[in-house]
């Protein structure tokens, strides 16, 4: 088979993007999803986006993902990408906040989503508000981005073992069926951000960046009272995000929530499996 593809990343989350509006691609062969993703035996990367034709009339296109071990999720980096690669198949300059395509509505699979240029090579997603928000311990939350995440409060993300410390929580009795995403964070207050590092589950492993952990650590730094309601700046090993938040639901957290960050094109290419 042979596929073209783009790769593209988003604050250091990278992915292997594909068009697949002729719905050709073998979304069951999960052995090839996971080969092409392998980076010592495929292209690599932190998960692989198929571009469908929309579900309905009033959408403009289906974002599929897979994770590496080819798993599902949403994926908010991945989403910011999926927009940039969408509108260059549209005929746009994805790096620009002008075009006929600088706004689309889009489906994921947990839903509706809108994305937008919010700057050059800026995108916004607009997030599902959060849900099943529970606080487990004085220094644990979890919360549902689209993704399942724990944020465990530290003093220095910097100085943990990463893997050691995320496996106590991605492997405990809890957690070890479905998986979990561990998020270690810390509200530096001199410089009003979250500090934060991410082990993803499907990655198995800590990624630079992630987008739906961004935004679950921006929304606990509002619940614990370390920022207002607003824009929170998040800084990840692969970059900064913000996150705009208002609203509130429910569940006491906000309601419209809205990741923004850079994305960028890396190279295209085209393999055979």
């Amino acid at each position: 088979m042979e596929l073209h593809f783009e790769k593209w990343e988003g604050t250091g989350n990278d992915f292997i993007l594909v068009d697949d509006r002729s719905l050709a691609f073998p979304v069951r062969n999960f052995d090839l999803i996971r080969r092409l993703c392998d980076r010592h035996f495929g292209i690599g990367s932190d998960g692989l986006i198929l571009i469908q034709p929309p579900r309905s009339a009033d959408l403009d296109y289906h974002m599929e993902f897979f994770n590496p071990d080819a798993s599902q999720s949403f994926c908010g980096n991945g989403s910011r990408c999926a927009f940039a690669f969408w509108r260059s198949l549209m005929g746009d300059d994805p790096g620009s906040v002008d075009g006929a395509h600088s706004a689309a509505r889009f489906t994921a699979i947990d839903g509706e989503h809108r994305a937008e240029a919010r700057g050059s090579w800026e995108v916004g997603i607009l997030m599902r508000a959060p849900s099943d928000f529970e606080q487990l311990t004085d220094h644990v939350d979890h919360i549902h981005t689209g993704s399942p995440h724990l944020l465990v409060w530290v003093t220095d993300p910097e100085a943990l073992d990463i893997i050691s410390e995320a496996h106590r929580y991605r492997y405990n009795e809890r957690f070890a069926a479905e998986g979990v995403n561990v998020n270690f964070v810390h509200w530096n207050a001199d410089a009003s951000v979250v500090e934060m590092r991410t082990y993803e589950r499907g990655v198995e492993a800590e990624t630079l960046s992630c987008g739906t952990g961004v935004t679950a650590a921006a929304l606990d730094a509002i619940h614990r009272g370390h920022s207002a309601e607003g824009q929170v700046s998040v800084r990840t090993r692969g970059g900064r995000l913000r996150v705009e938040a208002s609203g509130i639901a429910g569940n006491g957290l906000p309601s419209q929530v809205t990741l923004i960050g850079p994305v960028r094109k890396v190279f295209r290419g085209v393999t055979h499996h």
